[in-house]
């Protein structure tokens, strides 16, 4: 694709020429979805270790492993999701007729949009591009991708990746920096799909109503984790590390803050250390630990610290030890912000990084009134075990989806929905929810020959007053 593919002039004729080859080659057979889903799947695959290498390029560190586990996997088990039940989601789904239209039929059609925009974040580039472009191709539709400019190698890659086994009229990638985000957000797509912050989020929802776009929004926020009283235990306190750990809580869905009871802070803390160094036995130079991704995070993330140890929190740097402590690129290690106030910086801002603040309670009504008073959160997660708590926390809270003695792995179930509510997003994707989310149900009625409305129009007469004695009752 030339270099000027990013300008609006380049961009308006690419999503021209996709939905010129829409219309032409209408809605693509279960055949040719499923050819597309395979030609996508062999694609990651053969790619797999450039795309693991050009991800650790550009965070300065990310293990592969990590990014095989945390987004090629994904990639593959969604790809394969999508074409086992593919013929299930296209079928035609009867609807009720009631009896004064019987003789007649009625059914949803679920049909592809169009041209589908998706565009995404820096923090897992792979999976946030290629689930969201295999859902599009499921549904029929075309695709045009806009990848962060926050990882240019595995941006980069992606494009070459996908010009290899698509035509620019089926999928096309557009690369380029914030101005040129602003421009692809403002096309008239039949759909856009975005996944970031909260705030952009704002400014994707505006741009996109220029054109009564209707959009998924994937955006964040402050997910809590809740640790019921007694349970501070090895298994719940790994999983809280791994979720907050993984890709050095660069994650959208990693807890965010944890509650735990007044009376497990000490062990808390010590188990969270322990399972820390455990975990990561370099420290925060362990090759399975990952960079921040631009200095611009780094120095946001340590002023959130900074600012924490200002306002007199309890600032606990966990698995740092002399021998490792020479600093590596954009590295921040696990941080526990203890004893803090609602209203400090660190409770206010999506984290998105190592750093863990810690409130105590008391009962759970504490709780739930906290997590109320915010925004509602992408995810939720509760370890404990099921009681009268757990269940006053999932009644009387409102999340995108909630982990009950887990972290992240909601995620990658495929036959889940993923999106958030209120200000961590708007509609989902993964599961059937993905696939309409980016088609149109478009409902049908077949008449028969024979039908009762017919028999009802003027002029009016007595089979009329049956009709709407039996429907509404006698006239007073």
């Amino acid at each position: 694709m030339p270099n000027d593919a990013g300008s609006a002039t380049v961009m308006e004729a690419i999503l021209h020429d996709q939905r010129t080859a829409f219309l032409r080659d209408a809605s693509p057979r279960i055949a040719e979805r499923k050819a597309r889903l395979a030609r996508l799947r062999v694609a990651v695959l053969s790619h797999r270790t450039a795309l693991c290498k050009a991800v650790d390029a550009d965070f300065g560190r990310r293990s592969y492993y990590e990014t095989d586990l945390m987004e090629i996997v994904g990639v593959i088990q969604a790809i394969d999701y999508l074409t086992r039940n593919l013929h299930r989601f296209m079928r035609p789904e009867k609807r009720h007729v009631s009896l004064v239209y019987q003789g007649g039929r009625a059914q949803i059609i679920w049909q592809p949009k169009g041209v589908i925009g998706v565009m995404a974040p820096w923090n897992y580039p792979i999976s946030l591009v290629m689930i969201p472009l295999a859902t599009a191709l499921a549904a029929g539709n075309r695709v045009m991708v806009k990848p962060s400019e926050l990882t240019p190698r595995t941006s980069s890659l992606i494009q070459t990746i996908l010009a290899e086994v698509f035509a620019k009229d089926v999928v096309a990638v557009i690369l380029g920096g914030a101005e040129v985000g602003a421009a692809f957000s403002r096309l008239a797509f039949d759909h856009l799909l975005f996944t970031g912050s909260t705030s952009v989020g704002h400014k994707i929802m505006q741009a996109a109503s220029e054109n009564l776009v209707p959009v998924t929004l994937e955006l964040g926020g402050k997910s809590p984790v809740i640790v019921a009283r007694g349970h501070v235990t090895e298994r719940a306190v790994s999983s809280i590390v791994f979720g907050k750990l993984s890709n050095a809580g660069q994650t959208c869905v990693a807890p965010d803050y944890a509650l735990v009871h007044e009376d497990d802070l000490e062990a808390f803390i010590a188990r969270f250390d322990a399972t820390v160094i455990r975990t990561y036995p370099d420290g925060p130079t362990s090759d399975d630990y990952a960079s921040i991704i631009s200095d611009r995070h780094y120095e946001r993330l340590n002023a959130l610290i900074e600012d924490a140890r200002e306002r007199r929190a309890r600032i606990i740097r966990i698995g740092v030890r002399p021998e490792t402590a020479a600093d590596r690129i954009r590295t921040i290690a696990p941080t526990l912000v203890v004893a803090i106030r609602s209203d400090i910086a660190v409770m206010r801002e999506e984290i998105f990084g190592p750093i863990l603040p810690i409130m105590t309670y008391r009962a759970i009504g504490e709780v739930i009134d906290l997590i109320n008073a915010r925004p509602r959160p992408l995810a939720l997660y509760y370890f404990g075990d099921d009681d009268a708590d757990r269940r006053k926390v999932l009644a009387r809270t409102t999340s995108g989806n909630v982990g009950i003695n887990s972290t992240l792995i909601h995620v990658a179930l495929d036959d889940l929905p993923f999106g958030g509510v209120g200000a961590s997003g708007i509609g989902a994707y993964h599961g059937i929810e993905g696939f309409r989310s980016m088609s149109h149900a478009k409902g049908v009625f077949i008449q028969r020959r024979w039908n009762l409305p017919s028999l009802l129009r003027a002029p009016f007469g007595r089979l009329a007053d049956i009709a709407l004695a039996v429907t509404l009752g006698k006239r007073r």
